[in-house]
Order: C-alpha cells, then structure tokens, then sequence
C-alpha cells in the first residue's frame, strides 16, 4: 500500500485533527508544529508568535482511497482561508492557513485549488492561505494529539 503525506494549518490544530480524522482514507493524523525557526518548539514557545510555526496537522493517507484533492476540499471547508493570522477568536501567525506541500503535485493542486475558489467566489474576500513547500514537522506535546477525542468532544470554542 503506498501512503502519502499531507500537512495543513487552518487555526488552532485540535478541531482540524478531528475532522481530518473522520475522512475515510486518512491512516494517522498528529498534531504539531512547522514553518518555523526553532527546533524542538514547544507549545508555550509557539504561543509567543515569535517562533514563526503554525499549527498545523500531519496527514498520513492512503491516495488508493482518498485523493489529496479530496483533502483539499476538507481543508477548505474546516476553516475560513481568508483570514491573514487568525480563525475565530485565535490570532498570531501560529493560526495562519497554510498548506505546507510534500510534492510538486500537491504545490500545484493547492494553487489551482485556491484560484478555482477565488475565480468561483466561494468566499467574500481572497484566500489567504499560504502554500510552501513543506519543512520539518515538530509533533506536539502528546496532551495535543486528538484532544477533543480524549475529552469526548466534537468541536472547539469555535
């Protein structure tokens, strides 16, 4: 079975983890950190907003049964891409929408994603979102993997 890799931020990661984990398709997901300047970040240093990392949720999927298209879709749909540094209630550049790309194939699905979104008016201002080639992913401290699920949640605060 050959597996792929996915990275998304769209706001505080526990919600997004959630939904992700819903998708048939999906293997594993974690709760972490990238984009940023500081190895080994912690969850308090990333609060700074001094770090440059986002929060954001590592997929693993199997692309035999669920497209990274289909991911995109999902992505889009979990949070509101319009917003520069912030969804909801929480702001600083760690909630920024980005889309941290494992391929050359993934950079240009995002990108043709967001300007079919834009062309289409699916939002009432431009999308956001950042796409960047992927870099090193931090897992977060283990109290953040699948959050709402531990707690017997099914949404956040927003």
């Amino acid at each position: 079975m050959a597996i792929e890799k996915a990275t998304f931020g769209a706001g505080c990661f526990w919600g997004v983890e959630a939904r992700f984990n819903e998708l048939t398709g999906v293997l594993d997901t974690a709760a972490g950190y990238e984009g940023g300047n500081m190895e080994h970040p912690t969850y308090k240093e990333v609060c700074t907003d001094r770090t440059g990392h986002a929060e954001v949720v590592d997929v693993t999927f199997d692309p035999s049964r669920l497209s990274y298209d289909t991911l995109l879709d999902a992505f889009f749909s979990l949070h509101d891409p319009t917003q520069l540094n912030r969804q909801g209630p929480d702001f600083g550049t760690q909630y920024r929408s980005v889309i941290f790309a494992h391929s050359e194939e993934q950079v240009a699905k995002a990108k043709a994603k967001i300007m079919e979104l834009n062309a289409a008016g699916s939002f009432r201002k431009p999308i956001a979102t950042q796409v960047v080639p992927a870099t090193i992913f931090w897992k977060a401290e283990e109290y953040h993997q699948r959050y709402l699920e531990k707690r017997g949640m099914v949404s956040c605060h927003i």
